[in-house]
């Protein structure tokens, strides 16, 4: 060998590592450098490991700021962890040759220094800037200098037609390396660094290393580095101008460690992903020993079969005859993923790309997700959360997937508090899903485990050494920290569902401060459903919540003593909003556990007292019908949960009665006490009478409909519209007034009008509009005579109950079904 054997490639591509692995066994060096950080040199031998599977990474970080972190991800067809596997398998000496990462993670943030990782440098062809970069006219992309002056408009096209597309084992193994570097010879002497800023810096660096190595063990020393980089090294520079472009360079204390990896970060062009479309399609091409076009037909059928997709080997055989016909019409040497990606789509998926979908999902990109040894350095933070996946046996996915808990189970239980504690600590491995089925015992979680998690757990490490401590720690700086009630009652439920009995006293205390000094009845009412929450929890998981239950009280009866005042006077976006604070209060006072009222030997008129302190200090007037009605029992350790559901109630009753308040908060209120069997059905039709008179403007009349037949809100459930198709009385009513709204209001009432009913399902529309267009007295069914459930019509109609019996017996086996019997026909 004469002279260093210089490898230009293309980071991860698997023609460049084949070319690699050629040229290596060709020259069989003595050392060889490897693009990367240095002071990952002591983690090169895990390289070795039979527990090492690509794809992996090198992480490295700044020790006292672990956010500012950098990524070297390997797949095993990049042509860098073919290098060093080969290394390792010959005896060759290896190395990282790279700018060391203490003096990028230094620089990260100057506008000056751009970070390689951060700036899409792994996504190019060459190892270097990729095309979204170019077009902002920050760089060179020397690929599509290249593609163009070959005739392609296509640079990707381009280098897999040269380049990953070359049958292996033809030819002279070093001739693709001559020519590339030939090609980068010129363009660098056309456009020198051609916008990298940081190249002539990592480059000296690179040159020193190299001299280095080549003083140790002569000239049998091969270098692996983008393509880009080839020229700058082969050139003539003095090494005392490389160290005088190195010096002043300001520097960080790092770590390093190996990490595991997926493709789809490889597929992810921008932050740290490497930026290749098509991860799973490359480790194919660098897999298959041959006939790579129809291996690759054969996965995808195999795929499209287990779906259920009706595909043939016929398919197969005509999907690569298509393949092979459209490359040669386009003049490649070989079938590339666009030319299969056609056939597939003409000849297995009827041309539809509704399954091309599901092929660049699982095949294309795919789901690998890399593994480390358990020997890696590691912070104790990611010891401690390895034991715990280990000892839970939850294992860290690269697929999305769902879980489902049962908190009665130990193991569950033990996952879920992981799961919060991580969630705590900024670490989003897993997102709490809306839980099947009703209860407070199951939990559904979707989980996905990101290499950037690794980060997270470094930077959580500055609190403890294990999940438990760490989370703690975090808990209660919080706590100390957190100015707003809201945060601090946010917080205490999420102890209670991570299971922090050290972090709660001073959470509880801090709650317990800010609620005592806060007045205002919108932000009490936006803390009170998470309590609320908290206790529900609580009680499954064991936990002792009589101190948070003292508080959810106490903010209970404050918002029964504020509310009436604070409804006052609002606007219509007030309205609107304090709306939703009544809803999630009335949702919370039912979720709050059954507690024994105990009395305090004080006078109705001592509590009476205290209710009207509260609501001067609110800035309101005090009246009887404002304050809480008076009781035996005292603030809130004395009083109970019926005693807070009947304050409630008297709270919504007065809502509803009262003129002063805006008629979608009215409208609620009678709603809500309707719905839980508290306002007699005349009474809530008498109300609706008043609120829709003609002396009412259409506005206000409007509003009032909102509140009582609306969805209740976002996320609402629409039952406003079942509540007019069971009680005709109560759309008669409204009908009636519609049509009489004079034709210069309704424009001004058609959007309160519009977004009520629209929130109704189509088929409650349908039948709305159908009972209105018949009229209510053409119902027709049995005389409705009795009383019937709250939020419905009175009475039952028999004749149409007795139509589900033969669907029921059927279903219980109690009769057999045949051609004669009309199932769900009443009898």
């Amino acid at each position: 060998m004469t002279g260093p054997l210089l490898l230009g490639v293309r980071h991860h591509g698997p023609g460049s590592a084949r070319a690699v692995r050629a040229a290596l066994d060709a020259a069989r060096p003595r050392a060889v450098l490897i693009e990367g950080p240095p002071e990952a040199d002591a983690l090169l031998p895990l390289a070795a490991d039979e527990r090492m599977s690509p794809p992996v990474a090198l992480l490295a970080h700044a020790v006292d700021d672990p956010a500012r972190a950098a990524f070297w991800p390997f797949a095993v067809f990049s042509p860098e962890w073919v290098a060093l596997r080969w290394a390792l398998d010959h005896g060759a000496a290896v190395r990282f040759c790279d700018l060391p990462a203490a003096h990028s993670l230094a620089m990260m943030g100057d506008p000056t220094w751009s970070d390689e990782e951060e700036d899409d440098t792994d996504g190019d062809d060459s190892g270097e800037p990729s095309a979204a970069a170019h077009s902002r006219g920050l760089r060179l992309d020397p690929l599509a200098v290249l593609a163009e002056t070959a005739g392609y408009d296509d640079p990707e096209r381009w280098w897999e037609d040269v380049v990953e597309h070359r049958a292996a084992g033809t030819g002279d193994p070093l001739a693709p390396f001559a020519a590339v570097a030939e090609a980068m010879a010129a363009l660098r002497e056309a456009y020198g660094h051609g916008g990298h800023a940081r190249d002539p810096v990592r480059e000296a660096y690179m040159r020193l290393q190299l001299r280095a190595a080549r003083k140790e063990h002569g000239d049998a020393v091969a270098v692996v580095c983008g393509a880009w980089h080839v020229p700058a090294l082969a050139g003539k520079h003095t090494a005392t101008a490389d160290r005088a472009l190195l010096k002043g360079l300001p520097k960080v204390r790092t770590e390093t460690t190996w990490v595991p990896w997926t493709h789809r970060r490889l597929a992810r062009r921008s932050g740290y992903g490497a930026g290749i479309a098509s991860p799973g399609w490359y480790g194919h091409l660098f897999a298959a020993p041959d006939r790579p076009v129809e291996r690759w037909l054969t996965k995808v059928a195999g795929l499209l079969r287990d779906e259920d997709h009706p595909v043939s080997s016929a398919h197969v055989i005509e999907a690569v005859r298509l393949a092979g016909t459209l490359a040669a019409m386009r003049g490649r040497p070989l079938a590339g993923l666009t030319e299969t990606t056609d056939a597939v789509r003409a000849v297995m998926c009827d041309g539809s790309d509704v399954p091309l979908a599901l092929i660049r999902d699982r095949l294309v990109v795919g789901d690998v997700l890399g593994e480390v040894p358990d020997g890696a350095p590691a912070v104790p933070l990611q010891r401690d959360l390895n034991r715990l996946q280990r000892t839970l046996r939850l294992k860290p996915e690269a697929a999305e997937r769902e879980l489902d808990l049962d908190l009665r189970k130990d193991t569950d239980a033990a996952r879920s508090r992981l799961l919060h504690r991580l969630r705590l600590l900024g670490v989003e491995w897993g997102t709490p899903e809306r839980a099947r089925g009703t209860g407070t015992f199951r939990e559904s979680w979707r989980l996905r485990w990101e290499p950037e998690l690794h980060v997270r757990v470094a930077e959580a490490g500055v609190w403890g050494t294990t999940v438990l401590s760490a989370a703690t720690a975090r808990a209660e700086s919080e706590a100390v920290a957190a100015t707003a009630l809201t945060e601090i009652t946010a917080l205490a439920e999420r102890c209670l569902l991570a299971d922090l009995p050290d972090a709660l006293p001073l959470v509880m205390k801090a709650l317990a401060d800010r609620a005592a000094l806060d007045t205002d009845v919108s932000r009490l009412a936006r803390a009170l459903p998470a309590l609320a929450r908290a206790l529900r929890y609580g009680d499954v998981r064991g936990t002792d919540t009589a101190a948070l239950a003292e508080v959810a009280a106490g903010l209970a009866l404050r918002i029964c003593v504020g509310l009436p005042a604070a409804c006052a006077g609002l606007d219509a976006d007030g309205a609107a909003e304090m709306r939703g604070h009544v809803d999630t209060v009335h949702t919370a006072i039912r979720l709050l556990p059954p507690r024994t009222a105990t009395t305090t030997g004080q006078t109705a008129a001592t509590d009476h007292a205290t209710a009207a302190g509260h609501a001067t200090a609110a800035g309101h007037a005090t009246t009887d019908t404002d304050a809480a009605p008076a009781t035996t029992a005292t603030g809130a350790a004395g009083v109970g949960t019926d005693e807070i559901t009947a304050r409630w109630t008297a709270v919504l009753e007065r809502l509803a009665r009262r003129d002063t308040i805006p008629g979608v908060l009215r409208g609620r209120a009678a709603r809500l006490l309707l719905d839980d069997g508290r306002l007699p059905e005349d009474e809530a039709a008498r109300l609706m009478g008043l609120a829709l008179s003609p002396g009412t403007p259409p506005a206000d009349a409007a509003a009032w409909i909102e509140g009582f037949v609306g969805a209740g809100g976002p996320g609402g459930d629409g039952s406003g519209g079942m509540l007019l198709v069971h009680d005709e009385r109560l759309l008669a009513l409204v009908d009636a007034w519609l049509t009489a709204v004079p034709a210069e209001a309704f424009t001004d009432v058609l959007p309160l009008l519009r977004r009520t009913f629209s929130a109704y399902e189509p088929g409650v529309r349908r039948t709305l509009g159908e009972l209105v267009r018949r009229g209510p007295a053409q119902g027709g069914g049995a005389a409705l005579t009795e009383a019937g459930a709250p939020g419905f019509g009175p009475g039952l109609d028999e004749a149409r109950a007795d139509g589900v019996l033969p669907v029921l017996e059927l279903l219980l086996g109690r009769r057999q079904t045949d051609d004669d019997t009309l199932v769900g026909v009443g009898r």
